[in-house]
């Protein structure tokens, strides 16, 4: 496939000036009571399963699951994720009710500030948070403790937090996709930690991607 990656660079930073790091999410300005969907992706040769699990923010119990299988039609290639699982992603979530999505991929913590979940924030305008298994770029401290984040900057602006959720795993990296700041973004996702070191609606779309597989 020919790419032409300033093309796609163009969109980013088209994109990237409608991130809107502000709180604009749940009920009169609270979180409680709210719904937190995790969004994430499996792969089967040319074939991708996205799977969405919507979670109760208060009590972790599922409120709604879904999959879809597509074709994949873009190459993994880094710092370009979106345009290989954003059509996926956008049918899993067509139709489903929620007021935040957890998507598994960076927010802002991007060479460009636009990773998958601000990419999906922006083009559905929904408030949206990125959690990573691996940082992207930016600096961080060493995360040494447990629920201790070090913050991640990016030209000396702080676009995320990596934090240690359980004992013997690596760390986790959280930044804001759109609609929600970096310090909330870190607040709401380690608000559905339960036994794993992943929040708890990403986690059981990843065990239901792969479940699908």
């Amino acid at each position: 496939m020919d790419l032409d990656t300033k093309r796609l660079v163009r969109i980013q930073k088209r994109l990237k000036e409608k991130v809107v790091l502000e709180d604009r999410f749940g009920r009169s300005g609270q979180f409680n009571n709210s719904t937190v969907a995790g969004v994430d992706l499996g792969y089967r040769r040319e074939r991708a399963v996205c799977a969405a699990v919507v979670m109760d923010f208060t009590a972790l119990e599922i409120i709604e699951k879904k999959t879809i299988e597509t074709e994949v039609t873009f190459p993994y290639i880094p710092t370009f994720l979106a345009f290989r699982e954003a059509p996926p992603i956008l049918k899993v979530l067509d139709g489903l009710e929620f007021d935040i999505a957890i998507i598994d991929g960076q927010g802002i913590a991007h060479p460009r500030g636009i990773g998958i979940a601000s990419h999906i924030g922006v083009l559905l305008d929904i408030p949206t948070i990125g959690v990573a298994k691996n940082r992207l770029c930016g600096e961080v401290n060493a995360v040494e403790k447990i629920n201790a984040p070090e913050p991640i900057f990016l030209n000396r602006i702080k676009v995320g937090y990596a934090v240690k959720t359980k004992k013997n795993t690596n760390p986790i990296y959280i930044s804001p996709g759109h609609r929600v700041s970096v310090d909330a973004a870190l607040r709401i996702a380690l608000g559905c930690i339960k036994d794993h070191k992943l929040p708890e609606p990403l986690r059981l779309a990843h065990d239901l991607a792969n479940k699908f597989i």
